[in-house]
């Protein structure tokens, strides 16, 4: 089991250039905010008019909204000690409860026929999200390199191969970011995009 602890980081009026920029990249990149844009991307890719981003954004709910709202209560209350959860051994009762989350939004997503697309990511955001969880039990991934490296695989499954190099982009970007806040070693942000990845790959054999 992991004993890696990564330290508080610095405030920001505090920081350096470099970290500050390191904050702003983690904080816009947040997991969540990650989830959210890329279920309305691909919502409104789904289906002619609006009708896929209303899709999207019933889906958003379910896998970034609600989840967003768990580790904002469980900072609340002392319960996590940040919103981005650096502790390893906090992590797990905040996902287990996405988790249930997620699985709702799935079962409602094809009780009331949502495009195909939009299924198939949320059930791909739900592999993503049991894989890490079973590996946060024992070892300290990067769930933030995960979620940029899962989006980026979708998007790029999902609008082509003209998409890659801004795809691309996001998971390099948090993996740098996450790397000078210390919050993850080369090791956790490597294994972290390569199981978005994979997990992302569900998308296509549901779509």
């Amino acid at each position: 089991m992991s004993a890696f602890v990564p330290p508080e980081p610095p405030a920001f009026a505090a920081a350096s250039p470099r970290e500050r920029t390191a904050r702003i990249v983690t904080e816009t990149l947040a997991p969540a905010h990650l989830v959210i844009a890329l279920l309305l991307l691909v919502g409104a890719h789904s289906t002619e008019g609006w009708s896929g981003t209303g899709w999207g954004l019933l889906a958003a709910l379910f896998c970034g909204v609600v989840p967003l709202g768990i580790i904002a209560l469980g900072v609340r209350r002392g319960t996590l000690t940040d919103k981005h959860i650096r502790i390893r051994r906090q992590r797990v009762v905040p996902m287990a409860a996405s988790l249930l989350s997620v699985v709702a939004g799935v079962a409602l997503l094809y009780a009331l026929d949502a495009p195909a697309e939009v299924g198939a990511l949320v059930v791909a955001m739900l592999a993503g999200l049991v894989s890490a969880l079973a590996v946060t039990v024992w070892w300290q991934v990067s769930l933030h390199n995960a979620v940029a490296g899962g989006a980026a695989m979708i998007l790029v499954l999902a609008f082509g191969p003209v998409v890659l190099p801004l795809a691309a982009a996001a998971p390099v970007a948090v993996g740098w970011s996450r790397l000078v806040l210390k919050a993850h070693t080369p090791a956790q942000v490597l294994a972290g995009t390569a199981l978005g990845g994979i997990c992302a790959l569900v998308f296509t054999l549901l779509r």
